[in-house]
């Protein structure tokens, strides 16, 4: 039986995390999963919504880390982990994704001596200016097991010298989510409630700090949504901290002076799901959605002037455009007036991540099991 430490530390990391819980407890004879909460993002409701809406089981532990500035929150994650990682002896640690609790809790595990995963590994930009680039290039480097998404990120941990033997291709772990809860998310009502018709509205989505944090990056951004805005609606729900920004950045009243943008809450996975999957064109600077837009064939425009995700550039839907208002506009205009796009067929998006994922575990800790015994035996062989 393999005791397993799933972290997730914020909400992008329930979307990766839950199909690894649900396939481990299907195989609950082999496995037994713990879920650590770090709560390095954390807001009840929010939180709450997308545990619900994930069929994520309650956290067995809520670390109640909080926001801090990153290394003051690397430090207080890696202080309330270290004594959980004591106390429950896990045989493996799973991190996932790219965030400060994903790099914290590796650290914790490597210097314990317990096994760590990465799940999602591989990913660069090669912009060490992204604290999310730094903490994957940290975690590929100090973790036992590296899963990828993509051939493309086995071929940054080849050039990066990663012993071939760590890196396991397995698929990307959000279209498991995805794949299981479009036909709920299809169903919910929020396009009902924001008087949208399918396919005629745009999704914004914004938090990255070099976004918002930027008084001449915010502004161009502002800017092409205005013009954007002029040819369909446009729906943003706003990220927290990013409403905070633009209150203090002074961009509250154009926004809310926009007839045709609607300014909502953020939203629950179901409905944010139900939301973008219906639209015509998502303007982003996530990384995930990069991802689900190229598998539900949504054209989607990257406000970044890089991705870490090059295969949905090749094989999606995604164009990388920067944060220069005519080239986020132009970009946002040819998407409008193409046709339709098919959804991209990537190899191993397939919903059966998860299931890869486990399987290798389990292999894997056999396979280690069988050498140290050898091991043992030469060591305590008699000599002849």
């Amino acid at each position: 039986m393999l005791k397993i430490i799933n972290v997730v530390g914020a909400r992008p990391n329930f979307i990766k995390v839950a199909p690894i819980v649900e396939a481990m407890r299907r195989r609950e004879r082999e496995f037994t999963p713990l879920l650590v909460h770090t709560g390095q993002h954390y807001d009840a409701d929010m939180s709450d919504a997308f545990f619900r809406d994930l069929d994520l089981p309650a956290p067995d532990i809520h670390l109640g880390v909080g926001s801090a500035p990153r290394e003051a929150q690397l430090a207080a994650v890696a202080e309330c982990f270290e004594p959980v990682v004591r106390r429950e002896k896990p045989d493996w640690v799973i991190v996932v994704g790219d965030v400060n609790s994903t790099l914290a809790c590796a650290r914790v595990g490597k210097a314990l001596g317990v096994k760590v995963a990465h799940v999602e590994a591989g990913l660069r930009s090669y912009d060490p200016s992204m604290p999310e680039e730094v903490n994957r290039v940290e975690t590929d480097r100090i973790a036992d097991l590296l899963f990828t998404p993509s051939a493309d990120a086995g071929e940054n941990l080849m050039a990066e010298r990663i012993a071939s033997e760590r890196v396991r291709l397995v698929g990307n772990v959000m279209i498991d989510s995805l794949q299981k809860h479009l036909p709920q998310a299809k169903a919910s009502r929020i396009r009902e409630k924001l008087a949208l018709r399918n396919g005629q509205y745009a999704i914004v989505t914004l938090h990255r700090p070099s976004n918002v944090d930027e008084l001449q990056a915010l502004g161009r951004i502002v800017d092409a949504l205005a013009e954007i805005s002029e040819r369909t609606t446009i729906v943003f729900p706003v990220h927290p901290r990013t409403q905070k920004m633009i209150a203090e950045l002074g961009f509250s009243k154009r926004l809310l002076g926009l007839k045709n943008l609607q300014l909502i809450e953020p939203l629950g996975y179901l409905d944010f799901l139900g939301l973008y999957s219906g639209a015509r064109l998502v303007l982003t600077d996530s990384g995930g959605i990069q991802e689900e837009t190229s598998v539900l064939g949504i054209p989607c425009l990257t406000l970044r002037e890089n991705t870490e995700r090059p295969i949905t550039v090749s094989l999606g839907t995604n164009t990388v455009v920067g944060t220069r208002t005519e080239t986020i506009v132009s970009g946002a205009f040819a998407a409008l007036d193409a046709k339709p796009k098919l959804a991209a067929a990537i190899p191993l998006w397939d919903g059966h991540t998860a299931e890869r994922i486990v399987s290798s575990l389990a292999q894997i800790t056999t396979n280690l099991a069988s050498k140290h015994m050898l091991q043992s035996n030469d060591v305590n062989r008699s000599p002849l």
